[in-house]
């Protein structure tokens, strides 16, 4: 017997087993598992009076919010493709994404749709226009209730769509840092195995009380919404992450499991708590953390500060995204504290039905040494189809069966790689490859240090030279001989800086990603820089 993978089948177990238990609190609302998936029932019965058929795509610019929900589990029962779509991203990017995906209706969380009035008249494609509010101010003109919309539509269980399972489900835009965004294609298969895995690795059950603290706009790829729904777990959402409001959600709820990177990570850590809120907190919680590498000093901060333990994740939004991740084995357990903490900093072992490779640039398997540098590769059934309508994009990362990273990484003998830098990051100096991640690590162990990022800068000896870019704590002087100094006492001295500058803030992506192609522009104008 085949059954298609759906994930709906996650509501569907949840309904069945855990019905009456809470499933949802996003701000006020608080919802059961059956009033949830009543919910879901009204948005696609709802979906459907507006037009939507298989495979049409539903776009939702929104913060993070339990509507979110609704379109995660309502265009798979559907056989819709939902887009969620970045919410921080101007009027010019949203016009070219809800053209090129051709979206049928599009549903903006209130406070923002004026930057689709802007644009409305160049979305030809877009047939419906739904403002998402508990209760709008108003409903501008062209624009349709949401939650009026759900209410008129009946809660009667929606026949399963007939799907294939590798067809799209969600359509993810990439941020990138240079060039249009690409749209990745994850198929239900896709989500689905990502989803099993992350019951898996996170060891989720019905006890657990998971916070969304990323935004939910590439929450989709993460898996995790169909993950906690299979287990009964209840969600707490979190509008926007704001370190005071976050631990007064903790307290109150009871937190068991968050995905924060370290951007959240050191934000929390530089949060002043009083003895009593810190008593009050959970103890035992996990902390998945992703999007770039943790500096141990984060890591020991959060497990010793506040008793969670922190599991380094990695992948990619076209790998659903979950590849590998990083916990100290049973074996391990006898290692010193220090060493332990040296584990949880590698990028981690493959996940179930995931492959690794680690190749140089002549395609060959480097050494599992956790020295040599090669291109991380992967084969799993959770890469994506493909780029939307981007053939040639697709060609250019998926060879032979295999999907190129760009991250460059070592690989052990436990099978444990750890990436050192994305391909065109890593600093080449004097004929040394130096990670721009390890020296980050080091900074943000300096006290003074609240950010930083490493770029390569010209050298004239060494072709390059690694490069600091420091944002201090609030109140707190350094110097740019203290900073070298600092990291020549505690590492090789070809990998420690040879400039730092300090700033107010490091650019960054729509998705928190840091831009440092725009930090490294001022410092290449009019040169060519080495592209690995």
């Amino acid at each position: 017997m085949i059954v298609p993978l759906n994930e709906y089948d996650f509501l569907k177990r949840a309904l069945t087993v855990y019905g009456d238990c809470e499933a949802i609190v996003s701000g006020d609302l608080r919802l059961t598992y059956k009033q949830f998936g009543e919910r879901v029932n009204r948005w696609a019965h709802a979906m459907r009076a507006l037009g939507v058929e298989n495979s049409d795509r539903v776009a939702i610019i929104s913060q993070n919010s339990h509507r979110m929900l609704d379109g995660f589990f309502g265009a798979p029962l559907i056989g819709a493709i939902l887009m969620p779509i970045n919410f921080r991203l101007v009027s010019s990017d949203f016009e070219y994404i809800l053209n090129h995906a051709e979206a049928k209706v599009l549903i903006v969380e209130e406070g923002l749709t004026h930057m689709i009035d802007e644009i409305r008249r160049n979305l030809p494609s877009v047939q419906h226009f739904l403002i998402g509010a508990d209760k709008p101010d108003s409903i501008p003109e062209g624009w349709q209730d949401y939650e009026a919309i759900l209410a008129a539509a009946p809660t009667t269980e929606v026949a399963l769509a007939e799907i294939d399972e590798n067809e799209p489900s969600a359509l993810l835009y990439t941020s990138g840092t240079t060039g249009r965004p690409k749209g990745v294609m994850l198929t239900h298969r896709n989500l689905y195995l990502n989803a099993m895995n992350s019951i898996v690795e996170f060891g989720l059950t019905h006890s657990d009380v998971y916070l969304h603290t990323l935004a939910q706009f590439h929450c989709n790829g993460w898996g995790l919404p169909y993950a906690v729904t299979g287990v009964g777990a209840k969600h707490v959402i979190v509008k926007k992450y704001e370190p005071a409001t976050f631990f007064e959600l903790v307290t109150r709820e009871r937190m068991t499991f968050a995905c924060m990177p370290p951007t959240m990570i050191n934000m929390a850590l530089n949060h002043q708590l009083s003895e009593e809120q810190l008593r009050a907190l959970p103890r035992n919680a996990r902390i998945g953390t992703a999007g770039s590498a943790p500096p141990m000093a984060l890591i020991k901060g959060m497990q010793e500060r506040l008793g969670w333990q922190v599991i380094q994740i990695y992948g990619l939004t076209e790998t659903s995204p979950f590849l590998t991740v990083s916990k100290v084995k049973p074996h391990m357990r006898n290692l010193s504290e220090e060493e332990k903490l040296r584990v949880q900093t590698r990028t981690g072992y493959p996940m179930l039905g995931v492959e690794i490779r680690v190749l140089d640039d002549n395609g060959e398997d480097i050494k599992s040494d956790g020295q040599q540098v090669g291109e991380v590769i992967t084969r799993s059934n959770v890469v994506m189809a493909g780029y939307w309508r981007q053939p040639e994009a697709t060609d250019a990362v998926v060879v032979d069966g295999w999907f190129y990273t760009g991250d460059m990484a070592t690989i052990d003998g436990e099978g444990m790689i750890e990436v050192v830098d994305r391909k065109k990051d890593l600093i080449i100096s004097g004929g040394e490859n130096v990670s721009s991640i390890e020296i980050e690590g080091m900074l943000y162990k300096h006290p003074a240090v609240l950010e930083a990022a490493c770029i390569a800068i010209p050298d004239e000896r060494w072709g390059e030279a690694p490069a600091a870019l420091v944002v201090l704590k609030p109140g707190v002087k350094a110097t740019e001989d203290e900073i070298i100094e600092f990291c020549r006492a505690n590492m090789a001295h070809f990998k420690c800086p040879r400039a730092v500058s300090f700033i107010e803030a490091l650019p960054r992506t729509a998705t928190g990603k840091i831009q440092k192609n725009v930090l490294r522009d001022k410092y290449w104008q009019g040169r060519e820089k080495r592209v690995n």
